[in-house]
């Protein structure tokens, strides 16, 4: 009897704790859609007090038996710029401590703004680039792995490799000449200008809101927070996707200010006005883009 009265008892428990896992589901899948799911991780942010760390965007096999690693990074800052010279801070090894490496780190990422030539005996050798900031040292080695050969194809289309077969592009990239800058004076606006030239190709994208095949975006009061859970949509309205071109500082001795890091080519110009802290010798680059391919053009300021 007494066995009969566990076993009942038992049922009776795991009944309730199914009928409890239910309600709990139901409660859940009742719950409003902007309710984080357990694995949300929301997006945080640093403006400051984070590393600097160094990336292998591929090697390339040069015509004459060489090879170039390409580099970039990702200032993991949202707001602080670093300026580190050459050394044990910002080292490529072996070799000499100055290798042309940036000493200027912009926020955030970089792509593929860094090249180290390397012999063509170079084998199973590695290469390694450091860079200490805020205290923390973060490195990449960098080998022949032919599973990061890159062309320099994916340079000029900017990672982008898509070939449609058995068409030929005639589309060049453009061609880009940064204007001379003459007495540029520390903590003074300073306009830099480049001269942009192109075969007119791609034709430029338009995206018209009105379009009855585009999504239609909901608007909420508050922002929703699963949004990165959802398919990126264009909320701007009409939107020209044409030639511009995208400033970044390479090298420099002080805080540089850009007004604009990417913009558009008007009358086959493009304008954006630099502050420099500090005087001194700076390096920066202007690329160009036709909206598909891509060149660049490095140049100095001297500030006084």
């Amino acid at each position: 009897m007494k066995k009969l009265v566990s076993l009942a008892t038992c049922l009776v428990m795991g009944l309730s704790a199914v009928g409890s896992r239910s309600v709990s589901a139901q409660q859940e899948a009742a719950a409003p859609t902007g309710t984080p799911p357990p694995t949300y991780i929301p997006d945080i942010k640093f403006a400051s007090g984070r590393e600097v760390v160094p990336y292998l965007e591929g090697w390339i096999k040069n015509p004459d038996g060489t090879f170039d690693f390409v580099f970039g990074y990702y200032n993991r800052n949202s707001e602080q710029e670093f300026v580190i010279p050459p050394g044990p801070d910002n080292m490529v090894s072996p070799g000499p401590a100055d290798q042309g490496q940036p000493t200027y780190f912009m926020a955030k990422r970089q792509f593929r703004i860094y090249r180290v030539r390397v012999p063509k005996d170079f084998g199973d050798k590695t290469l390694t680039w450091s860079i200490t900031a805020n205290g923390r040292t973060e490195k990449v080695v960098a080998k022949l792995v032919p599973a990061y050969e890159k062309d320099e194809n994916f340079i000029r289309t900017n990672n982008n490799t898509t070939v449609v077969m058995g068409v030929d592009d005639a589309n060049k990239p453009p061609a880009i000449q940064v204007q001379p800058v003459a007495n540029a004076a520390a903590n003074t606006p300073i306009t830099l200008t480049a001269n942009f030239t192109d075969d007119g190709l791609p034709k430029p994208r338009v995206i018209n809101s009105d379009d009855p095949d585009r999504p239609q975006d909901q608007t909420a009061a508050e922002p929703d927070p699963l949004a990165r859970f959802k398919s990126q949509r264009n909320t701007s309205g009409t939107r020209i996707i044409g030639p511009r071109v995208t400033w970044q500082v390479y090298r420099g001795t002080g805080r540089v200010r850009l007004e604009q890091l990417l913009t558009p080519v008007s009358n086959g110009k493009a304008t954006t006005v630099a502050r420099f802290a500090a005087p001194g010798q700076y390096t920066l680059i202007a690329t160009a883009s036709d909206g598909k391919l891509t060149s660049a053009q490095r140049f100095t300021v001297d500030v006084k």
